[in-house]
């Protein structure tokens, strides 16, 4: 649904103080419920200029609020609704038939492929979107993210003691994420880790973008083969730590980047993979696992079909994968010599 901007309808400046309910949220999430209405776009560019302050210092989206914190928030203008074109029918259906999982704290999905975890950045609707379409009367919060083009297992808090305790599991690394991707090449260990601080950046077009630098954040992955294929391997890797695109930039890091990943693959690699039927990043979210109260949550999601069936043609036409694969690498060593 698309929206304007009303500009007589201003709220003034409000302080409110963060009781224990919100205690460990992240700040972009909280402004969203307290700002009802406002565009999300604005609520970023509020926090992205400084206007939010917490204690009076300026907050970042992903500051975390503590309970007795005293939370200044700026005029802004409320989004009026006009009548628009909502998420459609079949999109919300298929985001139900994809639930795996639920209980009185979560929801867990198997997310499809091209659908992102939440709208914005030109996207209407996201996973969390279509779920609030299909189910207006329920409190749904999103806990963690997937990208758009990456299947696999999403979770939602349905209660604020689901959200707040998943997200401090996070925090503290007692969750447990495994997924399953396909790498260029012949990675020289059947299990190994990748330990590389990752540095988040925009380039000037907006885009944002992920490297490897000294400057950056911790960042553990553990990789396991689990199956070869002729040049290629597919893996799975579990997280140490969970930062933006961090399994694909580690996988770029050793030279061995993700079948069909536009922003860090090989395109060479990527175009011979495209032919033989892969029409996206190899990447799912298979596995994660918690424990919260006493109780243990284990979600699990297969590989979907469109990979499933990639692989089955890739294991009978790789050779030219392959071939070109050796190519590459023999041209890496003359540059060396």
């Amino acid at each position: 649904m698309q929206t304007v901007t009303s500009p007589d309808v201003p709220h003034g400046v409000r302080q409110v103080e963060i009781g224990p309910e919100r205690d460990g949220q992240r700040i972009d999430n909280a402004l969203m419920t307290l700002l009802k209405g406002v565009p999300k776009s604005m609520i970023y560019r509020i926090l992205r200029t400084g206007q939010v302050r917490v204690n009076g210092k300026r907050a970042k989206p992903e500051t975390r609020l503590v309970a007795g914190d005293m939370l200044r928030i700026p005029p802004v203008r409320t989004a009026e609704k006009v009548v628009g074109k909502g998420p459609s029918a079949s999109m919300v259906s298929a985001i139900t038939e994809s639930i795996i999982f639920e209980d009185k704290h979560f929801l867990a999905i198997d997310k499809p492929t091209g659908i992102a975890s939440h709208g914005g950045s030109g996207v209407s609707h996201g996973a969390i979107e279509l779920l609030r379409a299909a189910r207006p009367n329920e409190h749904l919060e999103l806990v963690h993210r997937l990208d758009r083009d990456t299947s696999g297992v999403l979770v939602f808090a349905k209660t604020r003691a689901g959200l707040t305790g998943l997200q401090a599991a996070i925090r503290d690394g007692s969750v447990t994420k495994q997924y399953l991707c396909l790498m260029d090449g012949h990675p020289g260990k059947a299990k190994f880790s990748v330990n590389a601080p990752l540095l988040k950046s925009v380039l000037q077009g907006g885009e944002r973008m992920v490297r490897v630098s000294d400057n950056g954040k911790p960042s553990l992955t553990f990789f396991q083969e689990m199956e070869q294929y002729p040049g290629a391997r597919l893996m799975q890797a579990t997280l140490g730590t969970g930062r933006t695109h961090q399994i694909r930039v580690h996988a770029a890091h050793i030279g061995h980047p993700l079948a069909g990943d536009p922003k860090y693959g090989n395109k060479e690699m990527n175009k011979a993979f495209k032919e033989l039927g892969l029409n996206r990043l190899f990447l799912h979210a298979s596995h994660m696992s918690f424990e919260l109260d006493g109780r243990s949550y284990s979600f699990s999601a297969p590989l979907p079909d469109d990979l499933k069936e990639f692989l089955d043609n890739f294991a009978a036409k790789s050779r030219k994968v392959r071939r070109l694969w050796e190519q590459l690498q023999e041209k890496a060593r003359a540059d060396l010599e």
